[in-house]
């Protein structure tokens, strides 16, 4: 099937089976490799994009369940306030260890502070509930976050 796909800001037509996940769609038609696929369940959030401004588990999308949403990629996702902030927070803060789970971390993080600009470390442990770090860096992940929020 044809689809017209929105992403980081430019329409990308693709021929796909629908029920083929958006991940491999990103990754190996468009290119698109800073999305990682991680467990392919959902589970460790590596491949997380955001669907109209949302994180979403891009393994677990379907990419006829996508229809008009505008999708962002951790390509893209610096030309935001709140992506662009934690980038350079990420970078501060020295986060990353090996960095294969960094993007998502990042696109979930730009999720959290878009919805709650000034998050509490609740709020950041329950964003980032679905993120798995094998490297551990959840202690800096959390004081990259709140150096981008400003808190």
């Amino acid at each position: 099937m044809a689809f017209t796909l929105k992403i980081n800001g430019t329409p990308h037509d693709v021929d796909v089976d629908g029920d083929i996940p958006l991940l491999w769609v990103l990754r190996d038609l468009l290119d698109m490799t800073g999305t990682k696929f991680g467990c392919g369940r959902g589970l460790c959030g590596a491949c997380t994009v955001h669907l109209d401004g949302q994180p979403v588990r891009s393994c677990q999308t379907p990419v006829d369940s996508v229809g008009d949403s505008a999708i962002t990629t951790i390509e893209a996702i610096g030309q935001t306030p709140q992506g662009a902030a934690l980038q350079k927070a990420w970078l501060e803060v020295e986060v990353v260890q090996c960095g294969y789970c960094q993007s998502g971390q990042i696109m979930s993080a730009a999720g959290l502070l878009k919805d709650t600009p000034k998050p509490t470390d609740d709020d950041i442990d329950a964003a980032m509930s679905g993120n798995v770090c094998r490297c551990g860096t959840y202690q800096r992940i959390r004081a990259a976050i709140k150096h981008a929020a400003g808190v």
